[in-house]
């Protein structure tokens, strides 16, 4: 057991108190603290950020404390409206820092994009022209993927894929691209667009081609990045985690817990409830540092059915009386350019976690997934996913029921060994 420090209590400080532990220098602390105030200049930038603005729809921020990756220490931000989301990720880690943290890795960082067309030619024609198509493309498109290059990405490669047998005369240029921490959807779309008008202009320019032949479709990047992935991991002894289970009133919940897991593996129906519960940490956290939270779900959901069915995300097993659990996803995120760089509590989110490049953000996200898909198969497999839940949505079924002070410090003491529900909520408030 290597068990690392951590910040005890966390929940139970004043907002002042948990921001002061933050790694922010004082400018920060400040912005931060005013944040749910009126904030002129936080506010006339949002205005900018969207189009028929009428309003700002708010969210909180929350932080788990004791996020420990790689030996190295993380308060992570997460942006929810689900109190138990970050609850359950802050409990995960607190469990797993007596146990060395998390371990995570990237494994690639390439991303797709296509220029979709139609060639009515024969295809030898297309396969042999392709090296001159390449090179002709590349000229045109240097302009834009300079900058980007001497930051060390840009193009890798570029392939014809023939999709004929799915859709007559369909054929489209698969492109590889390296965006360092960029997201980089601009400069792979730009770059795309222009490789579509080189293609056009190719075939109209070349002596053999028949431009008459080739429709071109569209020249999109793609979200699905199975080259671009991150792991987490996380390993206990088997009797560690069943005497924890023990204190929550359950036996074996090592075995339970792989079983769990083997269920979402086999059921379509708990995979993608099993999976939602992994993208409730990482959704968080792309919020939080400005990234594209839609675009990591429909990639995640994706790579879920690489195989032809759709299944869970993470596994678990026993082995050597060794409890593991492991997640691996793809994760195209960026740490610069977007809404990252314009959001201000997107870079306070970005300067809460130490500034972080792209592969740290990676495995940040990967490690929030897990932990947040073991602390729901943890009570899942224990006391219920309804007691844990529903006592943090106190707070929102008192606020709905527009409780008074007195009332809400009643309630909180009263549901504080009791399972939550509305109905018993109101029928409490309705004799107090």
């Amino acid at each position: 057991m290597s068990q690392l420090p951590i910040h005890s209590g966390f929940s139970k400080l004043s907002r002042e108190e948990k921001i002061a532990l933050l790694p922010l220098g004082n400018d920060s602390k400040n912005l931060l603290a005013q944040a749910l105030l009126s904030n002129d200049a936080i506010a006339n930038l949002i205005d900018q950020l969207s189009e028929n603005m009428v309003s700002h729809f708010t969210l909180p921020m929350g932080i788990a404390p004791n996020i420990w990756i790689n030996g190295k220490h993380y308060f992570v931000p997460l942006v929810t409206e689900e109190s138990s989301v970050v609850a359950a990720i802050a409990k995960a880690a607190r469990f797993w820092a007596d146990f060395g943290g998390f371990h995570a890795i990237v494994t690639g960082t390439e991303k797709k994009g296509q220029v979709h067309f139609f060639w009515k030619g024969e295809k030898s024609l297309l396969e042999r022209k392709l090296p001159d198509i390449k090179d002709f493309i590349m000229l045109r498109v240097n302009p834009i993927s300079n900058q980007m290059a001497k930051r060390g990405g840009g193009i890798t490669s570029i392939a014809l894929d023939d999709l004929t047998t799915d859709l007559p005369y369909y054929y489209q240029l698969n492109v590889s691209f390296e965006t360092v921490d960029a997201m980089g959807a601009n400069f792979i779309n730009s770059c795309l667009e222009a490789m579509k008008k080189a293609l056009n202009q190719f075939a109209s320019c070349d002596s053999e081609m028949d431009a008459s032949l080739m429709d071109i479709n569209m020249a999109i990047l793609s979200n699905y990045t199975p080259h671009c992935k991150a792991v987490a991991s996380v390993s206990c002894p088997v009797d560690a985690l069943n005497s924890y289970g023990k204190n929550l009133g359950t036996n074996n919940l090592a075995e339970r817990m792989v079983q769990a897991v083997q269920i979402a593996q086999i059921n379509v129906d708990r995979a993608v409830t099993h999976n939602k519960g992994i993208y409730n940490g990482i959704d968080a956290l792309a919020i939080a540092t400005g990234n594209d939270w839609r675009a990591l779900e429909a990639g995640g959901h994706a790579y879920a059915a690489r195989n032809g069915k759709y299944t869970s995300l993470s596994t678990a097993k026993i082995e050597n009386s060794i409890f593991s659990m492991e997640l691996e996803l793809p994760l195209a995120v960026g740490t610069v350019g977007g809404i990252t760089n314009l959001h201000p509590m997107s870079k306070l989110a970005m300067e809460i976690l130490g500034n972080p490049n792209a592969t740290e953000l990676m495995q940040l996200m990967v490690v929030t997934g897990l932990a947040s898909n073991f602390s729901a198969l943890l009570a899942l497999t224990s006391t219920g996913i309804q007691k844990g839940h529903m006592k943090m949505h106190l707070s929102n079924i008192l606020l709905q029921l527009k409780a008074s002070s007195e009332q809400i410090i009643q309630a909180e003491y009263f549901f504080k060994d009791k399972t939550v529900s509305f109905s018993d909520v109101e029928k409490f408030l309705s004799t107090t």
